[in-house]
């Protein structure tokens, strides 16, 4: 439970800050930041193995096989965050790409964050 609030309130902060560097990504401020860092987690939550699973069928495996299932788990998170972005009035992603991005930078910084507390 306390890794993931860690990762919620580091995921706002990384929300923020990729805000500010992407030009497409809107987000008023901290306490919306915290709002769709949470938003983000309980979809992943729910959603991300069954978008996962979907994305390998699709793909017949293909990037599973070579060793980059990754892949089709950064977009997946990428569809999340468009679910994120249309649940919440204060966040717009304006196109997928953006979202792309988010979901890339998201997930580096939350693997560093898994590594430094196991």
């Amino acid at each position: 439970m306390l890794n993931w609030l860690i990762h919620i309130f580091i995921d706002a902060g990384v929300l923020l800050i990729a805000a500010k560097m992407l030009p497409k990504v809107e987000l008023k401020g901290w306490k919306t930041a915290i709002i769709v860092a949470f938003i983000i987690g309980i979809l992943s939550f729910f959603l991300s193995w069954i978008l996962t699973a979907v994305l390998n069928i699709a793909t017949l495996g293909i990037f599973y096989f070579l060793g980059l299932g990754f892949i089709t788990r950064i977009i997946a998170y990428a569809i999340i965050i468009e679910l994120a972005d249309k649940l919440s009035k204060d966040f717009k992603t304006h196109g997928f790409m953006p979202s792309l991005w988010l979901a890339v930078i998201i997930a580096i910084v939350g693997a560093i964050v898994d590594w430094i507390i196991l």
